[in-house]
């Protein structure tokens, strides 16, 4: 795994991610994902998007969708100099984990 070295979080800047869930996300829920915006699928996930301060940040977001109930489908750190590319993917198949590191 890559040291956090020259990192997003390191240089002081949040890191940008991108979060899919299975089902579509009420906009009324908004206020619990501050600063993020929300793409709703026509495969029936909501893609939730934007910058995330550090890894607490992101510990109380994934909490936020275990709170409401919705199925977690992937976690993916976008890097902010390739932004259509993500620095690295965590999917789920709602059983099973996987954690996949993108070589720079």
């Amino acid at each position: 795994m890559k040291g956090s070295q020259g990192s997003p979080e390191s240089d002081g800047e949040p890191r940008r991610y991108e979060i899919r869930v299975k089902g579509h996300l009420d906009p009324r829920w908004g206020d619990r994902f501050e600063g993020l915006s929300f793409t709703r699928d026509s495969n029936g996930t909501t893609v939730l998007r934007g910058p995330v301060a550090d890894q607490a940040a992101l510990h109380g977001l994934l909490r936020n969708i275990r709170d409401l109930g919705l199925p977690l489908i992937s976690v993916v750190g976008v890097s902010s100099e390739r932004a259509n590319e993500p620095a690295f993917k965590i999917e789920t198949d709602y059983t099973t984990s996987m954690i996949e590191e993108t070589n720079r």
